[in-house]
């Protein structure tokens, strides 16, 4: 861990400016942006306030004229061109992740050709934005349902996929004819540049995709901006259910459409009929990428009583033989840092509560330099611990022995959101009662990755409002106008 790694990226890439109507905006002051798995600082980034917001806002509105004029077509071809830079610059961008947000390359990789394929997949679905001609109850008249873009859209993304959070949002506003204000989090801006970069090369006309990043001290009061400003018609936010009803309660003023994303607290069921090893696989996957912080990480493992001490032994091996801390860069490296020191505290934190309350620690169990959590592996868990009533984000897996599917589904649905289920059954019947009994947004059967610019993300209870990604995502930025076409004589 010690090893010392450097940030190289081509030029045109590493910005450190705001982008506001296809200009690189300097404004008076900047933001450190930090390595997390060192402590050192990467860039100096414009710290924009309130005045580049509304510069940004404004825009957008006069962009949003024209840019709904632009055909489908015309839309889908300049979408896939961003696509296809997105493709190209694939290296460069998975390092700024690596270096930002301290995820393993392989990982950051990965999440650009995540990231990419929500450019893909709304170039495509741009031009599937259909209405409806509906039957009259009366002769003289015809029905037609038409969709047309809400206007401007605020998102307001999270660090932990800092280039897949954009487009997975961008993707469908553009699709749809809306232009956008983006606000990175103030930990990862340099990947939310790098994108605008991108879009200006691949055509995406001035105004049409602004970035006004800013640190966590301005944070409050350009997100007033962009929650309040009446020419904004909509907000995206991924992140805290906390800071979700802030934001809910600020756009409520002015009555704009909101998807919100918000906080997790996934279970991990595996029944007695399990495929073991796939379960264990699942739980790997589900648990460990990106060091625990994603807001579909399993939080909560729920392990039947016949099958429990074999998973946790099978468990206990694959993390001795597969978990390797490091610095992101490092290719031998599959965890990597969490995102700052407080993510790190938060972890020892609801590891000390567990040991305090019975709980054993099989494997990790400590705090390490700086902002570094060991993998960690916790039995004779109860739901009376912090670790089963909050979300983690990071990589601590408590176990919790239970009887009967019953049970599990009480302690599963004891949660105020619901935003991923994972279960491992063979059981035909018990997967598909399972599947209808969990109140998540989304649930994985005998797989613990499920997310896909296909199918269609989000969360019930407090985890949100609104979906991402599928056919239905294009539906949160447009408006349904009915129109009456009266007077005929058929």
């Amino acid at each position: 861990m010690h090893r010392q790694f450097s940030l190289d990226v081509s030029s045109p890439l590493f910005r450190t400016q705001g982008y506001v109507n296809g200009q690189w905006i300097n404004v008076a002051s900047t933001f450190p942006v930090l390595d997390p798995a060192t402590g050192e600082e990467i860039a100096k980034v414009a710290d924009c306030g309130p005045t580049e917001a509304k510069l940004a806002v404004d825009a957008a509105y006069k962009a949003f004229y024209s840019w709904k004029q632009y055909t489908a077509k015309e839309r889908s071809v300049l979408l896939r061109k961003w696509y296809d830079l997105l493709t190209l610059n694939k290296e460069d961008l998975a390092k700024l992740i690596t270096f930002e947000c301290g995820k393993p390359m392989k990982e950051s990789l990965g999440e650009i050709a995540y990231a990419a394929s929500f450019l893909e997949w709304f170039s495509e679905e741009a031009r599937r934005v259909y209405g409806d001609v509906v039957p009259s109850a009366t002769k003289d008249r015809k029905i037609l349902l038409m969709k047309q873009p809400v206007g401007v859209a605020s998102i307001i993304t999270p660090w932990n996929f800092p280039s897949a959070m954009i487009t997975r949002k961008v993707g469908a506003a553009l699709a749809a004819g809306c232009t956008v204000v983006v606000k990175p989090a103030e930990d990862t801006p340099l990947s939310a540049l790098a994108l605008a970069e991108l879009a200006g090369q691949a055509g995406i006309p001035a105004g049409v995709f602004n970035v006004v990043p800013c640190s966590r001290e301005k944070t409050p009061s350009v997100g007033t901006i962009l929650c309040t400003d009446p020419l904004v018609r909509k907000v995206s936010f991924t992140g805290s259910t906390s800071t979700g009803k802030i934001l809910l309660k600020q756009a409520a003023d002015t009555v704009k459409r909101v998807s919100m994303e918000l906080g997790g607290h996934a279970p991990f069921i595996v029944f007695d009929s399990a495929d073991l090893d796939k379960a264990v696989a699942g739980a790997m996957n589900s648990k460990f990428r990106n060091s625990g912080q994603t807001c579909v990480c399993s939080n909560r493992f729920l392990v039947q009583s016949g099958i429990h001490d074999r998973f946790v032994e099978k468990l206990g091996k694959a993390m001795d033989t597969e978990l390797r801390l490091g610095h992101g860069a490092d290719p031998n490296t599959t965890q990597g840092p969490l995102i700052n020191v407080r993510a790190a505290e938060k972890v020892e934190h609801q590891v000390q509560d567990a040991v305090s309350q019975g709980a054993k620690v099989l494997r990790g169990g400590k705090r390490l330099d700086g902002s570094f959590h060991q993998p960690t592996l916790l039995t004779d868990v109860t739901t009376h611990m912090l670790c089963t009533k909050e979300e983690t984000f990071g990589p601590l897996l408590p176990v919790i022995r239970f009887n009967t599917e019953e049970e599990a589904l009480a302690i599963a649905n004891a949660s105020d959101v619901g935003l991923a289920g994972y279960f491992f059954s063979q059981d035909v019947s018990q997967i598909w009662r399972v599947t209808e009994n969990l109140e998540v947004g989304m649930v994985g059967v005998n797989e613990g990755l499920l997310s896909t610019p296909e199918a269609s993300f989000g969360g019930v209870k407090q985890s949100g409002i609104g979906r991402e990604g599928s056919k239905y995502g294009v539906d949160e930025y447009l408006d349904v106008k009915y129109m009456c076409f009266g007077g005929l004589t058929l």
